[in-house]
């Protein structure tokens, strides 16, 4: 997956992407993996995403693919990953 860019953001937040993983529980990861979280709702995920990014929600994606947190990757490996 490739890196995406805020649309049109003047601060220099990351971006967050939340899901849901194959269990259908929701996901939020930051973009380099620097911070995220496993929540029960959708709502949860977002707000999480929004206290980490400092309130943008213009930085928050959410993924219509399956999104698998791995906390134990390298902050430069993105871990969205398509559904088979």
């Amino acid at each position: 997956m490739k890196l995406v860019e805020p649309p049109s953001c003047s601060s220099p937040s990351t971006i967050v992407f939340i899901g849901r993983n194959r269990r259908g529980q929701w996901i939020a990861q930051e973009q380099n993996g620097l911070y995220g979280g496993l929540f029960i709702s959708r709502a949860q995920a977002i707000k999480y995403a929004l206290f980490e990014n400092g309130q943008h929600p213009e930085t928050i994606v959410e993924l219509p693919s399956e999104l698998e947190l791995d906390m134990a990757k390298s902050p430069n490996t993105i871990i969205a990953q398509r559904a088979a």
